[in-house]
């Protein structure tokens, strides 16, 4: 008997739980380096999926970064690998398997990463519950791409009639913006069915205790020089690591940053420690790495140096983190960045906003909101000042005429 498949909105019930479902990590997303095809998505058989390459080429037309086109890559290679799991081809996957998928990620969890030494053997499946669930953000992000992604063979006429991915309804039946409060944002009226409600997050910063710490054990004259930037600029890892040996002007104390999202070059300005400890770590490889203007001013310590990359920096502080006992990570120095601009009444917040890259000052904001250190030192305080004036207080003395074992019973030992 062949098998039912969906014609309305109302959903079957699946053959079996699927979300707990052995997902075999099978295929994988490789970059071709390629300008006009930055990634292909390849199946168990190594042979590329055509409908996923199509997708990634309209994003591309579209001007969408190579790191957007990986972005969105990983999470259609994760939908299609719970679909070759569950035996059922893309452009025949219904609700029913977008429900399943969207319990699997909240029940099956991040999977184990086969170690890159080992990516030639036999890989084994993955069982339920070997890691953490994923986070509301990544299901989130999940969503978005694959309903886009539906949306995009549907108007072609190469996929389902109905998209798997539906829009919430009873958020398409009312009105867009009805009863909104003028002094609240505007909520997405195109939000999902299966999407999570991803909580606001309050960007982490790193104390300036926990700064220090990491600062001291910083290795090297580039590792130093390095986090300097970071903390001064507000750039974005991959941005810092853009930058060209002549796009630093010490003498304006400006370096010169390609933008993540537009790709356009963009001055930075920097603190003056930055550039000592770039100008040492400088001398430290002179003669050791090749100069033009147009070369990479990061590079590799190991030999022969290489042009240093984003995992490769990133690694680098997480070794730090371990030798100072902290967890914070690289992005983290962006926002202690933002955090110390937005607190100087002298810079105006459009100007943060400038240096940040932000598209939008909402989102320049949020840097706005008080840090929850500062929250509870400033509470602690209050607590202890308040304390200090109590016991500090004076109590007047009674008018004569009162008996005093009266007073203490009324207001006890010292009343």
């Amino acid at each position: 008997m062949g098998r039912l498949w969906v014609v309305d909105d109302k959903q079957r019930p699946s053959p079996e739980d699927r979300a707990t479902l052995v997902v075999p990590q099978v295929g994988r997303l490789v970059a071709t380096g390629e300008g006009w095809e930055p990634y292909l998505l390849l199946d168990r058989g190594g042979v590329p999926v055509e409908a996923v390459s199509a997708f990634l080429r309209e994003l591309q037309a579209a001007g969408r970064s190579a790191a957007t086109l990986r972005s969105y890559g990983m999470d259609l290679l994760r939908w299609f690998r719970f679909l070759w799991a569950a035996g059922v081809g893309w452009d025949r996957a219904s609700r029913c398997e977008a429900r399943d998928f969207s319990r699997w990620l909240q029940v099956a969890g991040v999977p184990a990463r086969t170690h890159w030494r080992r990516r030639d053997e036999q890989v084994e499946p993955v069982s339920v519950g070997t890691g953490k669930a994923y986070s509301a953000s990544v299901r989130a992000h999940s969503e978005t791409v694959l309903r886009t992604f539906y949306d995009f063979h549907r108007e072609a006429g190469s996929g389902p009639i109905l998209n798997p991915f539906p829009l919430d309804r009873s958020r398409r039946a009312q009105r867009a913006h009805a009863h909104h409060n003028p002094m609240e944002p505007h909520r997405n009226e195109k939000e999902g069915r299966y999407r999570p409600t991803v909580a606001s997050r309050i960007p982490r910063s790193v104390p300036d205790v926990e700064f220090n710490e990491i600062f001291a054990r910083l290795p090297s004259h580039r590792d130093r020089a390095l986090v300097a930037f970071y903390v001064s600029t507000g750039a974005r890892a991959a941005e810092l690591l853009s930058v060209s040996q002549g796009g630093v002007d010490p003498g304006r104390q400006l370096i010169t940053v390609v933008r993540k999202g537009s790709g356009a070059a963009q001055q930075l300005p920097a603190s003056s420690d930055a550039f000592v400890w770039l100008r040492l770590y400088q001398l430290e490889m002179d003669g050791l790495i090749p100069k033009g203007r147009r070369q990479p001013l990061w590079w590799t310590l190991r030999r022969p140096a290489r042009p240093l990359t984003y995992h490769a920096a990133h690694r680098m502080f997480e070794r730090v983190n371990v030798r100072a006992g902290t967890s914070a990570t690289l992005h983290s120095l962006r926002h202690t960045a933002a955090y110390r601009m937005a607190e100087d009444p002298a810079l105006p917040l459009t100007d943060v906003q400038l240096v940040l890259g932000h598209a939008q000052l909402s989102t320049t904001q949020i840097y706005l909101t008080p840090r929850k250190e500062d929250v509870i030192r400033r509470l602690l305080a209050h607590h202890a000042e308040q304390t200090k004036r109590a016991a500090e207080r004076v109590v007047p003395a009674p008018a004569p005429g009162y008996r005093p074992e009266t007073l203490q019973t009324l207001f006890g030992t010292g009343g």
